[in-house]
């Protein structure tokens, strides 16, 4: 049995620790943070999660599924608000009825903290933050309340987010290099209460107020609230720091996002007080040194606007968990089929994501992006199996990222090369017309 050390105690370390749980192993749990289920969230870092197939699948591996969903709110689509005229809403499936589920990233993390410590071969241990570690000896130091710690272990996982400090640790002794991409965005949440005990919104979709360099986005919360995130600038006239008053906050609002303050009565605290998080895109490599591994954001952090940070991260341990399969358990072995096998998905995502930013901000508004929306789901009705939207593709299905660049690039240029010879056809039908009079 291979002692495994997990240093991070989010989404994907918890559920690599049932995972491995599960194979046998012994695991150890550092996490930098006190307990989060005995204390509170941090103000504005909630970011709810669209948790989609991917991610589920990876729950159900672990039996966790239907206990997560209890409290997730199917989202069937996009509602679009204008500055002006009615909502407009998007589904997302040709049918109308498969849906992404908003969740509770603290909740979410909370179940998978209580499924790990269930497990007999799983410690969790917090306030534990990593300040020291060998990628060939697996010791490491953490500094705690009581002082310093020492640790080893066989194999070391980092699952400590896109500022990892095992990354740091790996770029310090020259074991891999990094870059680190930020966009010249950042987030900043607000919240909208239940309306006379009720949702304020349509609570089945993912709402979206696009405004050509910027937008919002809001989705629903079990309480009947929703999590507002607005994606801003950090310059330029329209930024966060472009509105430095109450009176200046309500005047821009109710100019670009009209319908929002009478929804949110803490609008104004909210934008005050909330911080600005930063957008960015991690990449590293090698992820592995042999005996030290980087999994999720902390080998390749992504934005979020595709919904796929979690979804992406839990697919990284089911992709893991069959790697140490087909090696018969050679951790050295299946660290690197791992790398190997799930880096260009990775970078895949990171590039769909990156251009979902632009659609939602800038295009779900327009006609002729509705009007696209539409005959791609026309297209899924008429040749089911065979013409699969990026959308569906990406979000209910467990096709490889990478492979779903690929399929959508060949149904592109085959309705391509269809159009031309149609154009082609009916040219030459009048040509013919034209001749015999």
């Amino acid at each position: 049995m291979t002692r495994i050390a997990v240093v991070g105690g989010g989404l994907a370390g918890c559920l690599l620790a049932c995972v491995l749980a599960q194979r046998g192993e012994e695991v150890v749990v550092y996490e930098r943070r006190p307990d989060p289920r005995t204390g509170t969230a941090e103000r504005g870092r909630s970011i709810n999660l669209a948790l989609s197939e991917r991610g589920l699948n990876a729950l159900r591996r672990v039996g966790l599924e239907q206990q997560v969903l209890t409290d997730g709110l199917p989202m069937r689509g996009r509602m679009i608000h204008p500055v002006t005229g009615p909502l407009d809403f998007q589904p997302y499936s040709a049918d109308g009825e498969r849906a992404i589920n908003s969740i509770s990233r603290g909740a979410l993390n909370n179940v998978l903290l209580d499924a790990a410590e269930k497990s007999p071969t799983v410690q969790l241990r917090f306030e534990h933050r990593l300040v020291e570690l060998d990628p060939e000896t697996g010791a490491l130091v953490f500094e705690t309340p009581r002082g310093r710690v020492h640790a080893e272990a066989g194999v070391v996982f980092g699952t400590d987010g896109a500022g990892s400090a095992v990354r740091g640790e790996l770029v310090r002794h020259g074991v891999t290099s990094e870059t680190l991409d930020f966009l010249d965005y950042g987030y900043k949440e607000l919240s909208i209460p239940p309306r006379d005990g009720d949702f304020a919104l349509e609570p089945r979709a993912l709402h979206i107020w696009p405004r050509g360099r910027s937008m919002m986005i809001a989705l629903p919360n079990p309480d009947r609230s929703f999590t507002c995130t607005l994606f801003w600038p950090n310059s330029g006239t329209s930024a966060f720091a472009s509105l430095s008053s109450p009176a200046a906050v309500e005047r821009f609002f109710a100019e670009h996002y009209p319908d929002v303050p009478p929804l949110a009565p803490g609008l104004v605290d909210d934008y005050q007080h909330n911080p600005v998080g930063l957008l960015g895109t991690v990449r590293c490599a090698p992820w592995h040194s042999g005996r030290v591994c980087l999994l999720g954001d902390a080998a390749h952090a992504i934005v979020p606007f595709y919904g796929q940070g979690a979804n992406c991260a839990f697919e990284d341990v089911t992709v893991l968990e069959r790697c140490l399969d087909n090696t018969g358990g050679d951790w050295t072995r299946a660290l690197r089929l791992f790398e190997d096998s799930r880096r260009d998905d990775t970078e895949a995502i990171a590039r769909m994501a990156l251009a979902n930013f632009i659609e939602m901000r800038d295009k779900v508004a327009s006609p002729a992006f509705r009007l696209g929306r539409h005959l791609e789901h026309t297209l899924e009705r008429l040749l089911p199996g065979r013409y699969v939207s990026r959308y569906e593709l990406v979000s209910f299905s467990t096709v490889p990222y990478a492979e779903v660049q690929r399929r959508v690039r060949r149904q592109h240029g085959l309705l391509t090369a269809a159009g031309i010879g149609l154009s082609a056809a009916l040219a030459g039908g009048l040509a013919g017309l034209r001749g015999r009079r």
